[in-house]
């Protein structure tokens, strides 16, 4: 796989200091892990774009630069501190330092490409693993309920029982969702700059955060690409066939599609766009896959600038 332009940034991160090293361009720096020493960090990094920032997951020291950096939209990985200690000895790096170490996690970003996330591994599985489990929840609900309508009256008591329980349990999840989140400055900052847009709640935007990390960090056509929702060609010689959207994240795709529904009634640029297509002559699904990708789209500009929905946000939307 062809590796993208750009530097990796190793930053070892201690109580009083953070030390960071470049590893292409042979940089070596030493600053204060304070307010003035983070801001430092965060000029630099936007100067040299780099590729990838790689720091350790070490108690709670780095939590403020990587917010600092992630929210800069900087790609920034936290990793587990004994993949690196075992990648640095199958290396052969032995030796001990500061500069050493945030030399290593350089090297360790180019060679292992970790996910750029921003928190560490444990919790995004964590955040994913509950995700997951309440789409599980809803989609067996919804058969229950279909089910419901359906079944004998001996039967209805206890499926009942069951669509109670089940959206008990749908509850308790989106709870423990919520204090996830919550939990994680990254996190709650992304969470409240993704529902500022009219349309998008709670559930399409903790999905993103778990299960699309790259938005905001590809082009916006890459992010359709992954959900699935990028019209691809289907032509072959002389026969040209209709454009149609196949494979990529089927969960994002889904949750994506009700909150569209839901933007289509609530959001004005969505809005306007739909009833422009439909006007056109757009079939209903057409319409729907292009208002899809808009919202996408803008929601990609949005992270990508750190912008909450504003006129300004609007004005430069692509």
């Amino acid at each position: 796989m062809m590796k993208e332009q750009g530097d990796f940034v190793g930053i070892d991160v201690s109580k009083k200091k953070l030390d960071v090293t470049t590893l292409h361009g042979g940089e070596h720096r030493t600053i204060h892990n304070d307010a003035g020493g983070i801001k430092d960090v965060c000029e630099q990094m936007l100067v040299l774009r780099p590729q990838l920032i790689v720091m350790e997951a070490t108690g709670g020291y780095e939590r403020e630069l990587a917010i600092a950096l992630v929210l800069a939209g900087l790609r920034v990985a936290v990793v587990n501190p004994r993949q690196v200690r075992d990648f640095a000895k199958a290396m052969g790096k032995l030796a001990k330092t500061d500069k050493v170490d945030a030399g290593v996690l350089a090297l360790f970003g180019e060679r292992m490409l970790p996910e750029a996330r921003g928190v560490p591994e444990h919790e995004v599985r964590e955040l994913d693993a509950l995700i997951t489990r309440r789409g599980q929840l809803v989609e067996m609900l919804t058969a229950e309920k279909n089910r419901l309508g359906m079944a004998p009256r001996a039967l209805k008591p206890s499926i009942q029982e069951h669509v109670r329980w089940m959206e008990r349990q749908v509850k308790e999840i989106e709870g423990e969702l919520e204090q996830v989140i919550e939990a994680s400055l990254i996190w709650k900052a992304r969470d409240e700059l993704l529902t500022s847009m009219p349309g998008v709640g709670a559930v399409l935007s903790h999905t993103l955060i778990a299960k699309l990390p790259e938005l905001g960090q590809v082009s916006a056509k890459r992010a359709a690409a992954l959900v699935g929702i990028a019209p691809f060609a289907r032509d072959s010689g002389a026969r040209k066939g209709k454009r149609s959207i196949w494979g990529g994240r089927a969960d994002v795709r889904s949750v994506l599609y009700m909150a569209t529904l839901s933007a289509i009634r609530w959001n004005p640029v969505i809005r306007a766009h739909y009833q422009q297509l439909i006007a056109r002559g757009k079939l209903f699904k057409v319409a729907m896959v292009a208002c899809m990708r808009r919202l996408l789209t803008i929601l990609d500009a949005m992270v990508r600038k750190n912008e909450h929905w504003t006129d300004v946000t609007l004005a430069h939307a692509p």
